[in-house]
C-alpha cells in the first residue's frame, strides 16, 4: 500500500448469493451491470452472509483489494461497475453498487453486490433502474461525514449556530487551530436507510448537553485521560456507527434526512453540540461526491489524518463502550 492510499473495509454479498427469482435472467446469479435486466427480481439465497472486502483506495482513485481481506485476491483491481435502485414489495427503494474484481489478465474474477441498506432474506427486490455513472458518487457519499439539520456548531465567539445557518467566511472554533473560516458548506437530502441512516448520540452519552445526530461514518474525537478501552493512545477518532448500543446511541432507519458537510482549508476537529467531531475531509474516496468547482478551488486542501488513532470496531464491540469513553474523557 502506498503512502497516499488508505485501506477501508466494506461488507458485500457474493454474486452467487444474489440470484434472479423472476424475470429474463431467472435463476442466474448477479452479473455485470450490462447483463442486469430492469424489472428482474433478485433474492438472497438461503444462508447468504456478507463477506468483508478490504479495499486499498489510491490517491488517484483506483481501488485494489488489500492484504488481510476476507474475500477476493489481494492486489486485484476492483471496479465500481454501476449503481442499482432496487424496490421491495412494500414499495421501499434502496441503492446498491455492483463491484467487479478483475485479475491480472483483466478477466473477471468475481462479482459482488454492495447494498447501501439491509437486504432481507426471502424478499424479492425488483430492479427499478441501473446507472453506470452513479456508482462512484454513491460510494463516495457513504464516506462523506455529515451533520444533520439543527446541529449547533460552536463559533469562534462561543455562540452556538445551527449548521444550516452557517455561511462561507464564518469563523468556527477548532480544537487545534483556534478560529478558522468556513470555505464550503454542502447539503444533500438522502433516504435514511442502511449506510445513510443517521446515528443519534443522546444527551449526556459523551458529556454532551443535547443530542448529536450525524452520519454513520462520522468520526468523533475523544481524549482519554485514562485508557479505559485499551487503545494505547489518548487521542482517539471513533466512528459513530461503532458506538450504537440501542439505548444511548441509536440509528434512525426510515424517511429522509438532511445532511450537511462543512469544509475548511484543512481537516479540522470542531465542536458540534459540545462534542468534538471531524469536518469534511477531501480524500480519494470522497472526491466523486464533491462538486468539481470546489475541488478546483480547494486544490491545496490538506488532508493529513493526524488528529488521533482511528479506533477499530473490535475495541468498541461491547455494550458499555460509550460509557467507558465518557468516563475516560471526564476530568
Amino acid at each position: 500500500m502506498s503512502a497516499e492510499s488508505q485501506v477501508q473495509n466494506i461488507l458485500a454479498l457474493r454474486a452467487a448469493d444474489v440470484r434472479v427469482s423472476d424475470g429474463v435472467n431467472l435463476g442466474d446469479a448477479l452479473s455485470i451491470l450490462d447483463e442486469i435486466e430492469p424489472d428482474d427480481t433478485y433474492q438472497l439465497t438461503e444462508g447468504a452472509e456478507p463477506c468483508r472486502l478490504a479495499l486499498d483506495i489510491a490517491a488517484e482513485g483506483g481501488i485494489r483489494i488489500a492484504e488481510g481481506t476476507g474475500a477476493g485476491q489481494p492486489g486485484a483491481a476492483l471496479h465500481l461497475d454501476g449503481a442499482l435502485v432496487l424496490m421491495a414489495p412494500d414499495g421501499q427503494t434502496m441503492d446498491a453498487i455492483v463491484l467487479v474484481e478483475v485479475d491480472g489478465n483483466t478477466e473477471i474474477a468475481a462479482i459482488y453486490l454492495l447494498p447501501l441498506a439491509r437486504l432481507a432474506p426471502r424478499v424479492a427486490y425488483r430492479v427499478v433502474s441501473k446507472d453506470s455513472a452513479a456508482a462512484h458518487r454513491r460510494f463516495a457519499q457513504v464516506a462523506c461525514v455529515s451533520f444533520t439539520r439543527g446541529t449547533r456548531i460552536t463559533m469562534a465567539s462561543g455562540a452556538q449556530v445551527p449548521i444550516e445557518d452557517l455561511r462561507i467566511g464564518d469563523r468556527v472554533l477548532t480544537r487545534d487551530d483556534g478560529a478558522r473560516e468556513v470555505r464550503w458548506i454542502g447539503q444533500s437530502t438522502l433516504r435514511a436507510s442502511g449506510d445513510f441512516a443517521p446515528v443519534t448520540i443522546r444527551a449526556g452519552a459523551l458529556n454532551n448537553e443535547n443530542d448529536l445526530v450525524v452520519s454513520p461514518h462520522h468520526r468523533l474525537f475523544v481524549y482519554q485521560r485514562t485508557d479505559r478501552i485499551g487503545a494505547g493512545k489518548a487521542e482517539l477518532l471513533v466512528q459513530a456507527r461503532h458506538l450504537v448500543n440501542g439505548e444511548t446511541v441509536t440509528r434512525s432507519d426510515g424517511g429522509f434526512v438532511d445532511y450537511f458537510q462543512i469544509l475548511f482549508d484543512r481537516h479540522h476537529i470542531i465542536y458540534a453540540e459540545g462534542i468534538a467531531a471531524e469536518s469534511t475531509l477531501i480524500e480519494p474516496r470522497t472526491l466523486p461526491a464533491l462538486p468539481q468547482e470546489l475541488l478546483d478551488r480547494m486544490a491545496g486542501h490538506r488532508s493529513a489524518r493526524a488528529h488521533g488513532l482511528d479506533v477499530q470496531k473490535a475495541l468498541l464491540d461491547r455494550p458499555d463502550a460509550i460509557e467507558l469513553l465518557r468516563r475516560a474523557s471526564t476530568r
